[in-house]
């Protein structure tokens, strides 16, 4: 590949950055994966003298996706490369930069779709009891475990919020989501965990009074997503909870959790911020899922 073509490309995975970002509003982690896959297309398109990004065709991207194959790369891994090749070239062909599409017969792999893993409600107890209020840390820990519970927010929302995100005499939060704004109520337990934490703690935790973080490290600035990790990680072992559990597990359990007792699938898309209900609808596949496995268990005849 010519430099002028490197140019090109450059100038395109820019433009792709941007509309990524300002178009279509996608997450940090998003960006971060398309722009990947994009950026190792275009190193391998210029490793092999193959034409620059928006003048490749059908055939390169085949020749591409094979590689990905032999290099022994997942079906998932795969798919999503073709999910950002199709984002990528359709946002050109429809912007008039490319006369043809060369993603569009592109077929993704079929992947066995698996459940979320989710913590049943005693395994939730036993993790939300793990961390001890005996010093800052324990305090902030356990009202971050059980505002991330009583909520479903995802982990980047949970550590973008703010002091002025939490209303505690109404009992609410307001997350700011991918498309928009939702509120969300506490349960009493979280109201209370959160109140001692922001009346007591927080105020001896953070850096400068400037601080608008709802959740600080033990430097006093904003929690982050490995710190919070590295939090469930350390709750998990002490719990001695086998399941592989991550923040998201927690989301997803509070999901399954509130349909098991009797929540429309449309309260919950709203509370979780899912733009398309068969987002959700995963979580009525969990609890058809459970209940299937107890009766085998438990019915005499099963």
């Amino acid at each position: 590949m010519e430099g002028d073509e490197l140019v090109l490309d450059s100038a395109a995975l820019a433009e792709f950055d941007e509309y990524l970002r300002y178009e279509r509003k996608s997450s940090d982690n998003t960006i971060a994966s398309y722009m990947r896959d994009m950026r190792q297309l275009s190193e391998y398109l210029e490793n092999h003298d193959m034409p620059n990004l928006l003048d490749s065709g059908e055939k390169e991207l085949g020749i591409y996706i094979d590689w990905l194959h032999r290099s022994g790369k997942s079906p998932a891994t795969v798919s999503r490369c073709i999910a950002t090749f199709k984002c990528f070239y359709k946002h050109f062909f429809t912007s008039g930069k490319i006369v043809q599409d060369p993603s569009a017969s592109l077929i993704s792999e079929k992947l066995e779709k698996k459940l979320p893993q989710i913590l049943t409600s005693k395994e939730v107890e036993l993790l939300l009891e793990q961390p001890e209020c005996t010093d800052a840390k324990g305090y902030r820990d356990r009202a971050m475990l059980e505002l991330l519970y009583a909520t479903g927010i995802r982990v980047t929302e949970l550590i973008s919020l703010n002091v002025t995100d939490v209303n505690i005499p109404v009992g609410v939060i307001r997350c700011h989501g991918r498309n928009k704004d939702r509120v969300i109520p506490l349960y009493t337990k979280a109201v209370k965990a959160l109140s001692e934490y922001v009346e007591f703690i927080r105020p001896n935790m953070i850096a400068s009074e400037q601080e608008q973080a709802l959740f600080v490290n033990v430097n006093g600035a904003r929690m982050t997503r490995q710190g919070f990790w590295k939090i469930v990680k350390h709750y998990q072992a002490k719990a001695h909870i086998d399941k592989d559990i991550t923040p998201h597990t927690l989301r997803h359990s509070f999901a399954a959790h509130l349909l098991e007792n009797g929540a429309d699938l449309h309260s919950i898309q709203e509370m979780l911020g899912h733009s398309d209900l068969s987002s959700t609808q995963i979580y009525a596949h969990i609890v058809k899922k459970q209940i299937k496995d107890v009766y085998n268990k438990a019915h005499p005849r099963a």
